[in-house]
């Protein structure tokens, strides 16, 4: 056999080896993905992580597949490894913002800190989650506006999340005049709360003299309700306080200063007198 057919044999060879080694990791890919997101749906994972993570070991294990079958060939991949790192590293510097969204994204989707349908607080947004993905969170805001808050701003923040307890507790402060009853207040209060079903009887309601205020003498209302009628019991309360201690003679004060007037003579009324 001559010295060229040696080497083309060889070639051949190594092409054969080469595409066999991309069917396998091709082939390798789907399996290993299904095999991770398999898993991940059985520990009930986000569907949006599952399907990035799927993703990404599906890249990884074809780039692999790929770095292999060009060293099958004889291509020194040595110099082609340290170029993708390169690039990889100012791509990094240049889209730093962004994978600090996906950081933030994906510690969102694995803490579960919320979730799509639950009221939360957070980046100064108040609003419903509508959607979630690995960049930016959808937000409804009680106007109707839609807010897209990136990952990276909601991570950074404290994030109160309303929907996570049944319960909540409303907090109220009632101002009403020095001259009051206080024991008559605090009976009407407590009266007001009684004849209104959505008000749990365990816990029970807290009423008790908070503060002497400036211009008034300050109560702290705190009755306990299920977190769907928070709203609504918030608002009936402050209207059915205001009736009922129109009808009890309570009054609710108002700020009120005192003004001195001073009347000062002209110079000229002065000299008169002397």
């Amino acid at each position: 056999m001559t010295q060229e057919a040696s080497m083309a044999t060889t070639m051949l060879g190594s092409i054969v080896y080469a595409i066999i080694i991309l069917a396998v990791g091709f082939w390798g890919a789907k399996l290993i993905t299904r095999l991770v997101k398999g898993l991940m749906e059985r520990r009930e994972a986000d569907p949006a992580l599952t399907g990035f993570i799927g993703n990404l070991v599906n890249a990884l294990v074809i780039t692999f597949a790929v770095i292999a079958a060009l060293n099958q060939l004889g291509i020194q991949t040595t110099s082609l490894v340290a170029l993708v790192g390169a690039a990889g590293l100012a791509i990094g510097f240049a889209l730093k913002d962004s994978l600090g969204n996906f950081a933030a994204g994906v510690m969102i989707l694995v803490f579960k800190q919320f979730k799509v349908g639950d009221l939360i607080e957070a980046a100064g947004v108040l609003g419903v989650v509508e959607t979630l993905t690995i960049f930016s969170t959808q937000l409804k805001t009680a106007d109707n506006k839609t807010i897209f808050v990136p990952n990276g701003k909601l991570i950074g923040d404290n994030i109160i999340n309303y929907s996570t307890k049944s319960t909540r507790r409303v907090d109220l402060v009632i101002g009403v005049s020095y001259d009051a009853d206080l024991s008559h207040v605090k009976s009407v209060l407590e009266d007001i709360l009684a004849n209104d079903d959505r008000i749990m009887k365990d816990p029970a309601p807290t009423i008790g003299v908070l503060e002497l205020a400036d211009n008034s003498v300050n109560f702290a209302v705190r009755p306990w309700v299920a977190a769907a009628d928070y709203w609504g019991v918030y608002f009936d309360l402050h209207a059915g306080v205001k009736t009922r201690f129109d009808e009890a003679g309570i009054g609710i004060p108002y700020p009120q200063r005192d003004v001195h007037h001073y009347q000062m003579e002209a110079p000229a009324q002065k000299k008169a007198k002397k």
